[in-house]
């Protein structure tokens, strides 16, 4: 039988940030499955649509007229330049999910994440790092889908963004994506149980001692 006081809670922003390579977007899916009170988040991006991928799935793919008129709107609780293009966080697939008392997962980088914790304090930051620089560089390859010269604007651009690591609530190794997936979802259910997010815990527990 599901906990009643724990449901009485808003929802909570649980944020995955990491260079790219590192495995942030598989441990967002092995997150997510099995689990019905979290969603992700879709950004919108003014990046262009990649081969496999579905408008309103796996992003909003507007152009960049769009993007600014969705700024100047306010439509956004973050956004941030990431690769020359732009990526950004609609309030409208957020805060109707939280006030619900479900949990919103944010796939978003160290400057949107900096940006939401000036909206929202009441989020779970976590980063996730690769075991080491030549592994980043040896997943970024498997790929098959960039050339040389991005894979290397990606590895420098990826030392800039690990040295935002202690900005985070929790750092995670990415050496065998089950563990990291595991030790991601245990801070999910820690989180969740928190007693300042259990908003029917004080009555509860005034019917306990009268």
């Amino acid at each position: 039988m599901a906990d009643p006081i724990q449901l009485q809670r808003r929802g909570l922003l649980y944020v995955l940030s990491s260079p790219s390579g590192a495995g942030k977007s598989t441990i967002a899916r092995m997150l997510l499955e099995g689990d019905s009170e979290i969603s992700l988040s879709v950004s919108a991006t003014t990046r262009p649509i990649r081969d496999g991928e579905t408008d309103g799935e796996h992003y909003h793919f507007v152009d960049n007229d769009e993007f600014d008129r969705l700024v100047a709107d306010d439509a956004f609780l973050e956004w941030a330049h990431v690769f020359d293009r732009r990526y950004g966080t609609l309030k409208s697939q957020v805060t109707r999910k939280l006030d619900d008392g479900r949990d919103v997962l944010l796939d978003i980088d160290w400057q949107g994440t900096q940006q939401l914790k000036q909206v929202d304090p009441d989020i779970v930051r976590v980063f996730i790092l690769p075991p080491s620089m030549d592994e980043l560089e040896r997943r970024l390859r498997g790929r098959g889908t960039d050339s040389d010269e991005v894979i290397a604007g990606r590895m420098e651009r990826a030392a800039a963004e690990i040295s935002h690591w202690a900005e985070y609530d929790y750092v995670l190794v990415n050496d065998d994506a089950d563990v990291c997936a595991e030790r991601a979802k245990g801070i999910l259910q820690s989180e969740r149980l928190r007693r300042n997010r259990r908003t029917g815990l004080v009555d509860f527990v005034r019917t306990l001692i009268g």
